[in-house]
């Protein structure tokens, strides 16, 4: 059971593609349509103390909400012409409230914008195409989850639940995102992933260019790039896999009062499942990463400082599945650290505990609960006083549908 729900959590995530275990399949013809997506809604509450209620942020906010995961329905195609495996992808995303302001969209603020006659947004985050074979790999072009950082936000026990960022409403929250990993997100590229030799494999690709969030006008990004070596093994009743990635986009600007900078960074990682129990360990670190300064940005998100930060973080994760009961329970510490330079520079960690426990009510619904305790600190030439310290504390439960 708990490795049907895994594959559908992969799914999920990984934009519900058309190899993966769908949850309807059409014969049409040449071609086989999968179907499949998830929907979620949780019950979340949260306190936060110290400089949370100076920057905004609601005390006692309680909502009902979705999680790190969208709500979703995917569809997909895939066929085999001239010896070519071809398939395509659309997914779309939304969320289970009644509308919030943008100002509260991933958890940024508690004030949210819900009201009577409201409507929520749809976000169509993968839209693809991939050709390939078996015998050398796989090209796909279009918009789908990045490269780096997506092993990091797949090993996440929260991807079931709500992690940090609840309490606002919007379409998700944010999992461990800019409290232990940068955000994968979801992004256009040409990217290729070779097949597996006895465990390794490697992906690489070109990504579109993003701006930085910065307040000077930009005038030219470069191109992006990154990849990834993984090794998957299984031996008796020990599974897991370790990766080594990278990413890197160079920013143009067009005013001396900023200077020229690259975004780039390293990653590494490891998993290993044995006999009901789940280890998870990552690092990342690099320069221009990250956009987590406290209270006035939502961390995690690439390239938004606008500037050449110095960046490092990672979390580590525990897991045991109850043998039988199949209950699986979970604990993570993670942390995300971001320096910046200049009057408006700052010093701020970004860190959370979560523990977790997540039930697989049948093989298709899992009942989830959770606890999050996230404390951002910060020295910020900018802040009142020069100095930022808040805590937030959420209660979260609720249930996740895989179909």
């Amino acid at each position: 059971m708990n490795k049907q729900l895994n594959l559908a959590v992969a799914a999920a995530v990984l934009a519900f593609s058309a190899s993966a275990n769908a949850g309807i399949t059409i014969p049409a013809g040449d071609w086989t349509v999968d179907i499949g997506g998830n929907v979620n809604a949780y019950y979340t509450h949260t306190n936060v103390s110290g400089d949370f209620k100076a920057a905004g942020f609601s005390n006692n906010a309680q909502t009902v909400q979705t999680g790190l995961l969208p709500s979703a329905l995917g569809i997909g195609a895939k066929t085999r012409q001239n010896d070519l495996d071809i398939a395509f992808q659309f997914t779309f995303f939304t969320g289970v409230d009644s509308g919030a302001a943008a100002s509260s969209v991933l958890g940024l603020n508690g004030a949210g914008a819900n009201g009577a006659a409201g409507s929520n947004t749809l976000n169509i985050r993968q839209a693809f195409l991939t050709v390939g074979d078996a015998s050398w790999g796989t090209i796909k072009g279009g918009r789908d989850l990045g490269i780096f950082g997506s092993d990091a936000i797949l090993s996440d026990m929260t991807l079931l639940g709500v992690g940090v960022g609840a309490g606002a409403g919007g379409s998700s929250t944010l999992g461990r995102i800019g409290s232990g990993y940068i955000y994968a997100d979801w992004v256009g590229q040409f990217s290729y992933a070779s097949p597996n030799w006895n465990g390794f494999s490697f992906s690489a690709g070109i990504r579109e260019p993003w701006t930085n969030g910065s307040s000077q006008t930009v005038i030219r990004n470069d191109i992006g790039y990154e990849g990834k070596v993984t090794y998957d093994f299984n031996v008796s009743d020990v599974s897991g896999k370790a990766w080594l990635g990278g990413i890197k986009q160079s920013h143009s600007l067009d005013t001396g009062a900023v200077k020229d900078y690259d975004s780039e960074g390293i990653e590494i990682g490891a998993k290993v499942s044995a006999y009901g129990f789940g280890l998870v360990g990552y690092y990342y670190d690099g320069t221009g990463l990250d956009s987590n300064n406290g209270a006035s940005a939502v961390g995690g998100l690439a390239f938004l400082g606008g500037s050449d930060t110095d960046d490092q973080g990672g979390y580590v994760q525990a897991t045991y599945t109850i043998p039988g009961v199949g209950t699986k329970l979970g604990a993570s510490w993670g942390e995300s650290n971001s320096k910046a330079q200049g009057t408006t520079g700052y010093d701020a960690s970004n860190e959370s505990w979560i523990v977790g426990a997540y039930h697989p009510l049948t093989k298709s619904l899992n009942i989830v609960a959770e606890y999050v305790n996230q404390d951002v600190t910060q020295d910020n030439a900018a802040a009142a006083g020069g100095k930022f310290d808040g805590t937030r504390r959420t209660v979260s439960l609720g249930a996740i549908l895989f179909f």
